[in-house]
């Protein structure tokens, strides 16, 4: 039986363990942090638990799992979960909200059923959507969506890598209202600058949310129906734990050592101890900014390509999340708000809505109602209390500013949304890090982020050195995001890669191809991809076309 050490337990070292050892492999993962799951987890407010009541769920960011991703919803289809699976624990989002400063909520359908009220919704969406924008904004929009669905992979490859979205979709010719609306929504996706993401990773994630969103039937995301690591993280961990994976967690990972270009070990410390690991095969599970600072000399000796990793390091921004515990429930709507009009680019969810069957009474004091989880991806712009980006206030600073951006975005008009009395307490992801009151706070697990042209930097699943595997979402993926489903589609790889240097007789692991669009029948975009392609090949533009 040959051994694999997967060093890093997140989504893609369970996702690797998982696909591994139902394969016969022997599999011992290394997990740095004491909770299992990664940037997936949730995580405890330790602390608040009183009279043997649990303490409230705090967690990195909001879980979602929108209509598009195929890997990971997999994987949570052969996942035990009581007399189901863990899939079972998905629900349908039926709203997307949009909060400014200066109008009520915008209602957007998340899931859309065919009703006269849900007709009327549509109806005011696309003529009177109270965003400020023209019609020249939309059919603008709509012709840049249309581009990407009829371009060939080879030009979005190749050339929209090197377009950043905001020049791609000509924004600084267009209104104001279709910049924020239309150039920022990257930062609620990828929190950076749509001057920065690449057009590449952009474009087909906005035309498939832009198809699911308009699709009836299904929601276009969907939300756990508890906390992360009750419904999904410890069955996980319980599923491989039962077949025999051996997972650590506060395993600090110290080195990978590399001699004569292939891996001969790496030195991991738990308990105080730090000792050798040895496999057959190693599967490095980081995040591109810790894999960075493991690879050596050697392993670029061993593998160029490795060296485009260092490069990766600095390609991150932070999305994080904080959790207000209210005294009511407040549901504000049936999914997402996204508040357009916060410097802080705001996105939050009324979670309890979400968990009918979790009796909040069992947490902290007994007394909280309701878990308003808000996720900040702009920590760099300027608040709206203190005039300081977010990296350098302190806790309580960020927690009043954010409570501020949403009040301003959610009292509007004489509404009142959000009130001071609701709020029972707070918590803030724990991987912000306030060490010197004088500086900038530290993020322990910031995001990857596309940045144009770093495709030719992310390496595959496999590399030259025979006995290394990556399975993060920095690797190059048809997810093409740095997401759970990302990871997942990078273990997986990283899993067939290890099956074809075994010779294993072993079925692969599926992987599926991503945006395709389903809205419209592939029949309909083929012979523009064909079009394209040729032109693509003669130097042409893009000119959407058939003939």
């Amino acid at each position: 039986m040959k051994k694999v050490a997967i060093l890093g337990g997140g989504v893609a070292g369970m996702s690797a363990a998982h696909e591994l050892i139902i394969r016969g492999y022997e599999v011992s993962v290394y997990e740095f942090k004491s909770i299992p799951g990664g940037k997936a987890r949730s995580m405890p407010f330790v602390g608040s638990g009183v009279d043997g009541r649990k303490d409230l769920p705090g967690e990195h960011g909001f879980r979602l799992f929108p209509r598009f991703y195929r890997h990971v919803i997999d994987t949570l289809k052969r996942i035990p979960y009581e007399n189901g699976f863990v899939y079972d624990n998905l629900m349908e989002v039926t709203r997307l909200d949009i909060a400014t400063y200066t109008a009520p909520l915008l209602p957007l359908l998340a899931k859309i059923e065919f009703s006269l009220d849900n007709f009327l919704v549509i109806i005011k969406d696309l003529f009177d959507n109270g965003l400020g924008l023209t019609a020249d904004d939309m059919e603008q929009y709509g012709r840049k969506l249309w581009q990407v669905m009829t371009s060939c992979d080879e030009r979005i490859r190749e050339e929209y890598n090197l377009i950043d979205w905001w020049n791609f979709i000509e924004a600084e010719q267009q209104s104001p209202a279709f910049q924020k609306i239309f150039a920022g929504f990257t930062k609620t996706l990828v929190a950076c600058q749509s001057q920065i993401a690449n057009t590449q990773t952009v474009g087909p994630v906005a035309v498939q949310m832009t198809l699911d969103i308009t699709t009836p039937g299904t929601s276009f995301v969907r939300l756990l129906n508890g906390p992360t690591n009750d419904k999904w993280i410890q069955p996980w961990l319980n599923f491989l734990q039962g077949h025999g994976v051996d997972y650590h967690l506060a395993a600090k990972v110290e080195s990978i050592d590399c001699v004569d270009g292939v891996i001969s070990g790496a030195k991991i410390t738990e308990n105080g101890q730090t000792f050798e690991i040895e496999a057959d095969y190693y599967i490095a599970a980081f995040p591109v900014e810790v894999m960075g600072k493991f690879v050596t000399d050697a392993m670029v000796q061993a593998d160029p390509g490795l060296a485009g990793v260092q490069k990766l390091v600095d390609s991150v921004a932070w999305m994080n999340g904080i959790q207000f515990y209210l005294k009511e429930e407040l549901p504000i709507t049936h999914g997402h708000v996204i508040y357009l009009d916060a410097p802080w680019s705001l996105t939050s969810v009324s979670q309890k809505q979400f968990w009918p069957d979790v009796d909040l009474s069992n947490y902290g004091d007994g007394t909280v109602k309701g878990v308003l989880s808000v996720d900040i991806s702009d920590w760099d712009t300027p608040g709206i209390l203190f005039g300081k980006s977010a990296t350098y206030c302190t806790a309580e600073e960020i927690k009043a500013e954010v409570w501020a951006q949403m009040k301003k975005s959610l009292n509007v008009d004489g509404a009142v949304i959000l009130e001071d009395d609701v709020l029972h307490s707070w918590f803030l992801d724990t991987d912000i890090q306030f060490e010197n009151p004088d500086q900038a706070c530290t993020n322990m697990e910031p995001l990857l982020i596309n940045r144009v042209g770093t495709w030719d930097l992310r390496p595959e699943a496999y590399t030259a050195i025979p006995n290394l595997f990556l399975a993060a979402d920095y690797v190059r993926t048809n997810t093409n995001l740095a997401t759970m489903e990302g990871a997942n589609e990078a273990a997986r790889r990283a899993v067939n890669a290890i099956l074809t240097q075994d010779g294993s007789t072993e079925e692969p692991c599926e992987i599926w191809d991503m945006y395709t669009f389903e809205l419209w029948n592939i029949d309909v975009l083929k012979p523009y991809h064909h079009h394209d392609k040729r032109r693509f090949e003669k130097g042409l533009p893009w000119d959407g076309k058939l003939f």
